[in-house]
């Protein structure tokens, strides 16, 4: 069982990276470090939610909502650059969205009395956390907005740009089944858009794993949803969001003097 104590590198985690030497001292003693595996659900819509997470390195969260039949669509995704529950709400409010782990990981958690208490004592802190929570909302205003008006291919082309970036990494551990509830499509839609990406040797597929091959061509194939809320970020909290491998990568093409 996991216990308190004070986290070993709080750079695995950018919000928290972000705040200044004092007001961090004011959460490190209530931080807790857990590993997660994929699939934890870490409140139901209705749950008193007591815990605030803040995901490490590649560990990522995604806000679902429960259609009348069955599926469960992502709202949003959460990784590095953020945390889950208790922002900024007072008290014990219930939750409206499952909360759960997509890609299992390491996490930091404190109980939200805690940082309440640390917010008290720091309106820098408060104003902070006011501040992410405007940029989640962000992301949900513009995944509303995606999947009214983008197809799919472009959607699930941000997506796996959105994961690449909180990640750090190519390969995703995801079966093309659990792309299609992120989407909230059926597995048939997917499967055909998986396949075209492969043809254009845009990605590549095993079993329970999806790499991408050819990130540059995706994110020019992907809507400009993600880049928009990158910039939002960018702008209310600059430094958070993780870098772009795409853009890295041109840089360091621009760099050597090829491409």
């Amino acid at each position: 069982m996991a216990t308190a104590h004070r986290p070993k590198d709080r750079r695995a985690n950018n919000l928290l990276r972000a705040l200044r030497p004092a007001d961090l001292a004011l959460l490190e003693p209530h931080l807790v470090e857990q590993t997660l595996p994929s699939g934890t659900v870490l409140y139901e819509p209705g749950d008193n939610v007591q815990k605030v997470y803040f995901p490490c390195d590649s560990t990522l969260l995604s806000f679902r909502i429960q259609l009348d039949d069955g599926r469960a669509v992502e709202t949003a995704l959460v990784g590095r650059e953020g945390a889950v529950a208790g922002i900024v709400s007072q008290g014990h409010l219930p939750a409206y969205s499952r909360a759960e782990v997509q890609f299992g990981g390491p996490i930091l958690w404190m109980n939200i009395e805690d940082l309440e208490e640390a917010k008290m004592k720091s309106p820098v802190l408060h104003h902070f956390f006011a501040r992410y929570a405007d940029c989640l909302m962000a992301q949900v205003f513009q995944s509303v907005a995606c999947n009214a008006a983008h197809s799919i291919e472009q959607r699930a082309a941000k997506w796996l740009i959105s994961a690449m970036e909180r990640t750090n990494d190519t390969s995703l551990p995801m079966t093309q089944e659990q792309l299609a509830g992120m989407l909230g499509v059926g597995r048939s839609y997917v499967s055909r858009v998986i396949q075209t990406l492969k043809h254009r040797g845009m990605i590549e597929t095993q079993r329970g794993r999806l790499t991408v091959s050819n990130p540059a061509g995706l994110g020019h194939l992907a809507c400009s949803c993600q880049m928009a809320v990158r910039r939002h970020f960018d702008e209310v909290l600059r430094g958070v969001y993780p870098d772009d491998p795409i853009v890295d990568s041109n840089r360091r093409t621009h760099a050597n003097g090829t491409g």
